[in-house]
């Protein structure tokens, strides 16, 4: 009987997908590793370790608690970002933009915030509403013109980038290149915390964003597995002509997709910038790094929404322990080579499932062989 659980449970596609992200992530680790060790061995194995520990760094447990709960903090847009790149790839639609739509709710959660000082809720409103706006963009075409949404989602990039830089520029802080302080300007627009900050060692930025994340990854899974419309998208992902000769609207779903996942891209922002954990740099020429870390959670989650949590987190780990790394021998970009090195590595899931199947293949048919022979005889 154990046999027959163990056979079944390696059967398991989901089990699977846990162990090729455990061998992506200590492969990585392991490569990651080796390069520190080329570019000075002296400190290769305590900086792997400082990654490795992120906040438990620190060696008193306030500090600590309160580095871990930034990091969660970082953690919850991360894995709204994932969530939106998973869903889009789930009917089929690839969205790289996940980055644009990120910016794009940041700005209107920002321009809300600081130029209307309107509260908190309606700005994540207003950064769900742009998001899911600017990725509809990529859907129309898509669906009408058949333009690739990859292409599309990269040009609304920089375009999203630029825009939002001129309009956080009016409620720019005078005396820096950032926008301006969201606890003296409009404290309202600030996400409560409701006593979660009191489980971090008072850490302010800790809020009911970490909770909500959370109930999102789980709406979605409800959303593409357990419902009509969930099904209907995936169809229309799968085969869109074939979709239209059941009678789904194939370019409707198509435009819904994408407005859905753009919506969790901007909400994701609104759960970093409304936390008051950072603010907009209106100088920055480069789109935040945050949507295309999205694709590496997505992906060494196994594209599950549960996943997807564990391994936002992960993600965000290692990147937050890249600031711990010793920086007269190493820059604390390394964490990033780390995190690239596991996403290439993702790519090699399903040949990794293949592998495995072939392989309990072979040994059942081993098994099957001596059960005969023993039979005969």
């Amino acid at each position: 009987m154990n046999k027959k659980e163990k056979r079944s449970l390696l059967r398991n596609g989901a089990f699977q997908s846990l162990l090729a992200s455990l061998a992506c992530i200590l492969i990585g680790l392991l490569v990651g590793y080796i390069v520190l060790l080329l570019i000075n061995p002296a400190g290769a194995g305590k900086a792997i370790i400082s990654i490795l520990k992120n906040f438990m760094y620190y060696p008193t447990q306030v500090k600590a608690l309160q580095y871990f709960g930034t990091t969660l903090v970082k953690t919850a847009p991360l894995l709204l970002c994932s969530l939106s790149v998973l869903f889009a790839y789930k009917v089929g639609l690839f969205n790289i933009g996940a980055a644009g739509q990120y910016v794009a709710g940041a700005g209107a959660c920002l321009y809300c915030a600081l130029a209307w000082n309107l509260p908190w809720y309606v700005c994540i409103l207003a950064a769900v509403v742009v998001g899911a706006a600017l990725a509809a963009i990529s859907g129309l075409l898509k669906a009408y013109c058949n333009v690739n949404e990859v292409i599309s989602c990269i040009m609304l990039n920089w375009i999203s980038l630029y825009v939002v830089n001129m309009l956080l520029s009016t409620v720019k802080d005078p005396s820096s290149p950032y926008s301006e302080a969201l606890t003296s300007k409009n404290p309202g627009a600030m996400i409560p915390s409701m006593g979660l900050s009191a489980l971090f060692a008072n850490n302010k930025y800790v809020t009911i964003a970490l909770p909500l994340a959370v109930v999102v990854a789980i709406l979605v899974w409800v959303l593409l597995e357990k419902t009509k419309l969930g099904y209907e998208l995936k169809a229309t992902g799968l085969n869109k002509q074939a979709a239209k000769y059941c009678g789904m609207r194939e370019k409707y779903n198509i435009i819904l997709t994408m407005a859905i996942s753009g919506a969790l891209a901007g909400m994701g922002a609104a759960f970093f910038y409304l936390t008051g954990v950072e603010q907009w740099a209106v100088t920055q020429t480069s789109v935040p790094g945050m949507g295309f870390n999205g694709i590496a959670a997505a992906f060494l989650g196994g594209l599950h929404p549960i996943g997807a949590v564990f391994s936002s987190y992960f993600i965000q780990h290692i990147t937050s322990g890249g600031a711990y790394v010793d920086k007269s021998m190493y820059c604390s970009q390394i964490s990033d080579l780390i995190s690239a090195l596991i996403i290439y590595l993702c790519g090699f899931v399903f040949f990794f499932k293949l592998w495995l199947n072939r392989l309990l293949d072979k040994r059942d048919e081993k098994r099957a062989a001596q059960m005969q022979k023993g039979g005969e005889a």
